[in-house]
């Protein structure tokens, strides 16, 4: 496993979020502020533009809540450029992910090769990052269609069944 270090504590979350994927993310960390909590990725002139305290700034990389990471869809997207645990998608495959379900073998177009217990990022067959999961199992057996290949942890779906969750304000009438 490599990350970029940068020397700094700013980056710890981020690189250890990033080495689940057995990956290299290089990020200028002069160019990352962290404000409540939350990471974001400014050019200089903006960090030198952004007011102290403000709601939000470029691009928006992730929260640390208690003691974990929850990566932004962007941070996952930069992940996904570099040589990391990737498995790509069936169109089918690809659509049951963002709804949320799991992954199985037979959905599976291809693969660099992650091991059971590995984090890996799931693409779709236009190269698109659709979210992660974790490998449950090793995927260069036979394919068995009761078996979970990858278990999902966070597609791109997540934030939409978050909202439904909602309670809906009732709407004033006229």
């Amino acid at each position: 496993m490599q990350t970029q270090k940068t020397g700094g504590i700013l980056m710890k979350e981020i690189n250890d979020f990033v080495a689940q994927f057995n990956a290299t993310l290089i990020l200028d960390e002069s160019q990352i502020v962290k404000n409540r909590n939350r990471y974001y990725l400014l050019s200089k002139n903006l960090k030198q533009q952004i007011p102290k305290g403000f709601f939000y700034a470029g691009e928006y990389l992730g929260a640390v809540k208690g003691t974990s990471f929850f990566p932004s869809f962007i941070l996952l997207a930069k992940i996904a450029q570099t040589k990391a645990n990737k498995i790509m998608v069936d169109k089918k495959t690809s659509w049951l992910f963002i709804c949320g379900r799991d992954i199985f073998r037979q959905g599976i177009v291809k693969e660099n090769n992650p091991k059971k217990g590995d984090h890996t990022l799931v693409i779709n067959e236009k190269n698109e990052c659709l979210g992660f999961g974790k490998i449950m199992l090793n995927l260069r057996g036979v394919p068995d269609s009761k078996e979970v290949a990858v278990k999902n942890i966070l597609d791109l779906g997540d934030f939409l069944r978050r909202e439904k969750r909602q309670p809906r304000r009732k709407q004033r009438s006229n």
